[in-house]
């Protein structure tokens, strides 16, 4: 189970090797994706707070990258934050998620993205629920649910 200590590691010395990587240019990410998932996923952006269809799903499946189709998250670990995007508390495997320190809007987050295209995610912050203490905070415009 990681833990924000792991988390804070990984955003300062390095994350896991993913299992494979997934590499395209700028336009065959602008050909495969809509305007707003490419704006969040390739350019780092969000969507607005509680518009995300995703947000109050809570289907049996798995959670995957919008870009790579690798899986991420489980649905057995996500929970309602209030916080308006999707919750989840860990990732389906240690080396599915990468972390980078994000100094943007004036503040010190932890961003996540996918390990294997670099699609950004959200970020993950030290608030979750027992016993792992995280809340990984995702846009639903980067992730589709894969239903069981």
């Amino acid at each position: 189970m990681i833990n924000w200590n792991d988390v804070i590691n990984y955003a300062n010395n390095g994350n896991p090797e993913p299992g494979r990587r997934v590499e395209k240019t700028d336009e065959e990410w602008r050909a495969q994706l809509t305007p707003e998932q490419y704006r969040i996923t390739r350019k780092k952006g969000t969507e607005p707070a509680f518009s995300g269809e995703l947000c109050h799903i809570y289907d049996e499946g798995k959670y995957a990258c919008i870009c790579c189709e690798t899986e991420l998250f489980d649905s057995s670990i996500k929970y309602e934050s209030k916080s308006g995007w999707p919750s989840f508390t860990q990732p389906i495997r240690e080396n599915v998620i990468k972390y980078e320190k994000d100094t943007s809007l004036g503040m010190i987050r932890v961003e996540v993205m996918c390990n294997t295209c670099d699609c950004h995610l959200g970020h993950v912050f030290p608030d979750g629920p027992a016993p792992g203490g995280l809340r990984y905070c995702i846009n639903s415009e980067s992730i589709k649910l894969i239903r069981e």
